[in-house]
């Protein structure tokens, strides 16, 4: 238990992070129309079940049209 205690001041930061992240990507996918690649539901989908980074970060790298 005191092992946890130690690293809360890193993992409050993270997941505060994480979920700004998360929200701003979905807010992004819903609110455009066109994708580089995929479609609406595809995004959602990878964003959501990738939620620790790496679906938001595939989002912007691969899905996001340059507009």
């Amino acid at each position: 238990m005191n092992e946890i205690k130690e690293m809360l001041p890193f993992f409050i930061p993270l997941v505060v992070a994480e979920m700004a992240l998360l929200i701003y990507t979905i807010h992004h996918i819903l609110t455009h129309k066109t994708y580089k690649r995929g479609s609406r539901t595809l995004w959602l989908v990878v964003a959501v079940a990738g939620m620790e980074f790496i679906g938001p970060i595939l989002y912007f790298l691969l899905g996001k049209e340059d507009a």
